[in-house]
């Protein structure tokens, strides 16, 4: 069955294993907004690597950080990363790249720089709202959880009848 409904189940356990940690809700909630920093970074690939480091260097909790990190997904990086570009290109003042493509170090390096600095800068701009609004989030919402029953994950049904 974990098969079927593995993210989500993961998910599930996952957030399970971040309410039922015997510390203070401050704990959980710093670490998710480093967590929540970090996932706002284009990092894609070793997030989790930079959320155990800085939750270890920082003395954060490192579950915390590492489930803030699960922001940027597969499903939701291109609308961050883009959106993160975009606010980024604004700012900086930036046009969008030419889409003609030149193959030389120069023209490269000057494509990096207009897709990297506009990137950078704009996942700094939403990364520090996000995790100020992902610890108030958390602040709040780990008391109410812990209050609260989590259901076991349902189990399937078998059916003794069919001659499968």
């Amino acid at each position: 069955m974990w098969r079927r409904f593995g993210f989500f189940r993961q998910f599930k356990l996952n957030l399970i294993r971040l309410i039922r940690l015997q510390v203070e809700p401050d704990e959980i909630a710093r670490g998710m907004a480093l967590g929540l920093f970090i996932g706002m970074t284009p990092t894609f690939g070793i997030q989790m690597f930079l959320a155990l480091i800085f939750a270890f260097i920082l003395k954060q909790n490192k579950i915390a950080a590492v489930i803030g990190v699960w922001i940027t997904n597969p499903l939701t990086a291109p609308f961050i990363y883009g959106m993160e570009y975009e606010v980024g290109r604004v700012l900086l003042g930036f046009p969008h790249p030419d889409t003609t493509i030149e193959f030389s170090y120069h023209a490269m390096r000057e494509l990096g720089w207009l897709l990297a600095s506009p990137l950078c800068l704009g996942s700094l701009v939403l990364g520090i709202p996000v995790a100020l609004i992902g610890y108030a989030l958390t602040l709040h919402f780990i008391p109410v959880m812990r209050q609260s029953r989590i259901p076991r994950w349902p189990r399937p049904q078998k059916n003794r009848n069919s001659s499968e």
